[in-house]
């Protein structure tokens, strides 16, 4: 039977659950609104590594070890793993991952990979291919900074538009072990450019596929916004934000009530000095590990719609004047009672 729904969604009909779930985040993230409710906060940017990038896959195997753990289940027993990152060839993944041994398929979609992951292995598990399966993303602010802007050294001026990309990971564990939460449908993002060039705007660049995703949804599934406690986006940002409700009414859809934002989540700009708020792979994936899934599994939401989004820019892209296409990824989470 057909779990197709609409012309971008699924609506699963075989229970798939999320198990576990694990945060491990840098100092500055554990120094914000949420420091509290991470599983780890390493104090240690270097995670007692010689690079910025052995650091983030420190911070991705850590991660998955204890998403693993609190599932009860050894390393041995998870039967693939969906994980991705920003860096080039996703090499914190690839690095981060090869210690632990298992299956591996990599995933880049950016700042929208944990979306992507989370589709992927509940489609690998609902189709009876793997279970359980571990989706996990990262990011870390120096790599990042390094691969895509400047040399933290060098000490260029951040304009009020720029996000700060988050130093950390998030990872679950998908199966079909009956659990508080489940995976009840999904609406895969398509690439939306308007052709904005401004890398240092991230929210402009991704609220467009932010709100093709979420309009989507909403029609394939024959919802209005209210059939959702939340819609939390991954990293628009406080630009962002205003955009995406802006493009949302010219649709006919107002989520003023429901929305939430990853990024506006996870730093308090005020305090922190992070402009537009978080961003990374390791954004909207440690918020959902730390927020958004221990409130779903204690009752408090009853149905949450996660949409990550994501920046599609390479260095090339970018040198070459490219333009940054934008993605999101909608994945419906909700409440098991008992």
């Amino acid at each position: 039977m057909s779990q197709m729904t609409g012309t971008q969604s699924i609506r699963f009909d075989r229970e798939i659950y999320i198990n576990s779930y694990a945060s491990v985040v840098g100092q500055k993230e554990g120094e914000g609104p949420l420091g509290a409710q991470f599983d780890q906060v390493e104090e240690d940017p270097l995670y007692g590594c010689n690079t910025w990038e052995e650091a983030e896959s420190r911070f991705q195997t850590e991660a998955a070890r204890r998403a693993a753990a609190k599932a009860g289940l050894s390393m041995e027993e998870i039967r693939l793993i969906y994980a991705g990152d920003l860096l080039a060839q996703c090499s914190a993944s690839t690095f981060g991952i090869s210690s632990l041994e298992r299956p591996l398929y990599g995933l880049f979609g950016a700042c929208s990979t944990m979306g992507e992951a989370l589709s992927m292995a509940s489609m690998a598990v609902a189709g009876g291919y793997a279970d359980p399966v571990l989706a996990l993303t990262s990011s870390h602010f120096g790599s990042a900074e390094k691969e895509f802007r400047f040399p933290l050294d060098y000490g260029s001026q951040r304009p009020l538009s720029a996000s700060w990309t988050v130093t950390g990971s998030g990872a679950c564990v998908v199966g079909t072990k009956k659990g508080k939460v489940r995976i009840a449908g999904l609406t895969t993002g398509k690439i939306v450019d308007y052709g904005l060039k401004d890398s240092q705007n991230m929210g402009a660049c991704m609220a467009p596929a932010a709100c093709d995703t979420i309009s989507r949804n909403l029609a394939d599934f024959g919802w209005q916004p209210g059939a959702y406690d939340r819609i939390v986006t991954g990293d628009l940002g406080f630009v962002g934000q205003q955009i995406l409700f802006d493009l949302l009414e010219q649709e006919g859809w107002d989520i003023r009530g429901q929305h939430m934002d990853c990024g506006m989540m996870i730093f308090d700009p005020a305090s922190q000095d992070t402009h537009a708020g978080g961003s990374g792979c390791g954004c909207s994936a440690s918020v959902l590990a730390a927020e958004l899934l221990p409130r779903l599994a204690a009752g408090e939401w009853k149905r949450l719609l996660f949409v990550p989004t994501g920046a599609l820019m390479s260095k090339v892209s970018f040198y070459e004047g490219q333009s940054v296409p934008g993605i999101a990824h909608g994945v419906i989470l909700e409440h098991v009672e008992g």
